[in-house]
């Protein structure tokens, strides 16, 4: 038993020698005979924008439609001046009190539509340039890789690799020496 052990290490051993004196590893240069590019579909997405004419009606001016102070107190005194003017007796007292009343209301109405020079008028069409924007699909074809096909020692050989290594490529060429198998022990017996 101890010389069949002994016999076992010293074949591994050999092997091992065997196999690390011989082993050499070197690059060569094999020509390409083939390259297919490999395409893949990516979504690129981009923005588009332009600009468009657009029409709205102008905005009531701030405060319109709400009780106006200004415009209802000088617009009721000069409505009462006015409605004092007219008739006489208890008639001259019903005209001064409408005649404040009409002249609140109107005045009140003018301060609200009073708008600066320049801005649009209340219920007017206005014209304005808008920019609009929106996000396309902009699909591509990207090349990921190239299947490549080169001749070496006679022997057509392809690989995928991340570029195109032009007219020739760089092989690894590696040299095995065939090592005895270790001892697996007999074979199995039928049953």
């Amino acid at each position: 038993m101890t010389s069949r052990i002994l016999r076992a290490a010293v074949v591994t051993a050999l092997a091992a020698c065997a196999g690390a004196a011989v082993a050499a590893d070197y690059t060569d240069v094999a020509p390409v005979v083939g390259r297919t590019p490999i395409y893949e579909r990516v979504n690129q997405p981009k923005q588009e924008c332009w600009n468009e004419t657009v029409s709205v009606a102008a905005p009531p001016p701030a405060g319109a439609n709400t009780l106006s102070p200004a415009g209802t107190i000088i617009g009721g005194v000069a409505g009462g001046v006015i409605g004092h003017q007219v008739g006489s007796g208890r008639g001259k007292d019903v005209a001064t009190v409408a005649g404040t009343i009409v002249g609140a209301l109107v005045g009140n109405s003018v301060a609200n539509n009073a708008n600066p020079p320049g801005a649009p008028v209340y219920g007017e069409t206005e014209h304005r340039v808008v920019q609009r924007c929106r996000t396309v699909d902009s699909w591509q074809d990207v090349i990921r890789a190239y299947d490549v096909t080169y001749r070496y020692g006679g022997r057509d050989t392809t690989v995928r690799l991340p570029y195109d290594p032009g007219p020739n490529v760089r092989v690894a060429v590696g040299i095995v020496t065939d090592a005895p198998r270790p001892y697996a022990g007999p074979p199995p017996r039928p049953y």
